[in-house]
């Protein structure tokens, strides 16, 4: 049965007010804030309107390049190409088979943007490529536990990925700030959903003691507000110009596109996944065990 992504997106929303999970489940770390509106001033403030404010000016979200790249990223997003991306996350959680494939398309991908880091030149790329951050080695255990000893000689890119893989290298050989988008569009938006998004997987999957979602888990990283946050105030610190900052937002944009892809090749029913999701919380929620 064919998609409505409407009706996903409304099964999502209720879910997520069953089981109280983030309501972000895009990769794109632009939709997770609310919209940010211009403050008006008063002359009468107290205390707590003060304190308020005080936080708002300290979020590094809201100015530089970090606001640019949020906001110019949740701008170009139609409806289209977010609800594109809601259905191909929960296809590629319907089976074992789909699951694997986006871990694989995402090893190929961290690959080459990991081996990039490694051996750039470029100072702000170097400045923002976090060690807590990387997911090569935690996506190495995924393969291994899907496809077993000697998965390197078992896996090959598909199309998606190898079109993903070689905008990567592309720009890191003739652009390579352009890596920062890099690094903004999948690494913070692995971190925004990663824990939901590994449990989620897995649920609907019902992957054992946690393994196969290796990719999702950052137990390098304790407070992941305070990270984000840091991030974003190196990242607003970085040397560049108005032109480039623009460039980096192009790419971000770019690599939003280049995830989609990824996520349309998966086979699967996104139906399924969400049924399935649906149903195991609703038992949790009941206290019932798999076997009752």
């Amino acid at each position: 049965m064919k998609m409505n992504p409407s009706a996903l997106l409304s099964i999502v929303a209720s879910m997520h007010a069953m089981v109280s999970l983030p309501s972000a489940v895009g990769f794109a770390p632009s939709n997770s804030p609310p919209k940010i509106t211009p403050r008006t001033t008063t002359t009468h403030l107290d205390m707590s309107t003060t304190s308020t404010a005080t936080k708002e000016e300290e979020n590094p979200r809201l100015e530089g390049l970090s606001f640019a790249l949020d906001d110019g990223t949740r701008k170009s997003h139609s409806i289209a190409q977010n609800s594109a991306f809601v259905t191909g996350f929960f296809k590629g959680l319907s089976t074992r088979e789909a699951y694997s494939k986006l871990l694989t398309s995402l090893y190929f991908v961290y690959r080459a943007m990991e081996d990039s880091f490694d051996v750039t030149s470029e100072d702000t790329v170097k400045t923002m490529d976090v060690k807590e951050l990387r997911r090569t080695d935690a996506l190495k255990l995924d393969m291994e536990y899907f496809y077993g000893p000697g998965w390197e000689n078992k896996i090959r890119p598909s199309p998606a990925a190898q079109k993903y893989v070689n905008r990567v290298l592309e720009v890191a050989k003739t652009q390579p700030r352009l890596l920062i988008a890099h690094q903004y569009t999948r690494y913070l938006g692995d971190l925004f959903g990663g824990q939901m998004m590994g449990g989620m997987a897995q649920r609907s999957l019902k992957l054992e003691d946690e393994k196969g979602t290796a990719f999702y888990t950052f137990d390098e990283i304790d407070n992941t507000k305070d990270f984000i946050t840091n991030w974003y105030r190196d990242l607003n610190e970085l040397d560049l110009s108005d032109e480039e900052k623009k460039q980096i937002v192009d790419e971000a944009n770019l690599v939003f596109e280049l995830n989609i892809e990824i996520l349309e090749e998966l086979d699967g029913s996104a139906w399924k996944a969400v049924l399935t999701l649906a149903w195991t919380s609703f038992r949790e929620k009941l206290g019932l065990t798999s076997s009752d």
